[in-house]
């Protein structure tokens, strides 16, 4: 499956770990993630040699053509907000992880589209992603 990720990139890069351990476990799994690339150090310096316009229109063409959306939302993040209404209005499948005791918008734990699993290991989001994108995809296939 095509799989989007999302995470905070200019609110706070203190859960970067845990973003890395997420996409890594979904390619492992054999996901596609074109936005791979926001878990991990460069991504500031990469994102900072495309201009707005640009990131706008990729990764909402990412968007539009995913699976599913994986998202870790314990750090506040206007643009991580902005992709999960995209996708609820695109009708894509949304799980969203925290950290417990994380504040979490309401609009985001009160969408009945989104799937919100707060977690004190990611261990414990990574299965609830598995189960997530299983029960989408019954015969298991990854494409």
């Amino acid at each position: 499956m095509d799989i989007y990720f999302s995470c905070s990139i200019t609110g706070g890069r203190k859960d970067e770990p845990v973003y890395q351990a997420i996409v890594e476990a979904l390619q492992a799994d054999g996901h596609r993630v074109p936005t791979a690339m926001l878990a991990f150090p460069d991504v500031m310096h990469e994102e900072m040699q495309v201009s707005a316009a640009e990131t706008y229109a990729r990764d909402m063409a990412w968007l539009a053509a995913c699976d599913a959306v994986v998202a870790e939302v314990s750090t506040p993040s206007h643009g991580v907000g902005y992709e999960i209404a995209s996708a609820v209005t695109l009708e894509k499948p949304i799980i969203c992880g925290c950290r417990q005791g994380a504040r979490v918008s309401k609009m985001i734990s009160g969408d009945p589209h989104i799937v919100l699993v707060e977690y004190t290991e990611v261990t414990q989001y990574l299965s609830a992603v598995r189960d997530f994108l299983a029960r989408m995809n019954p015969t298991n296939h990854t494409d």
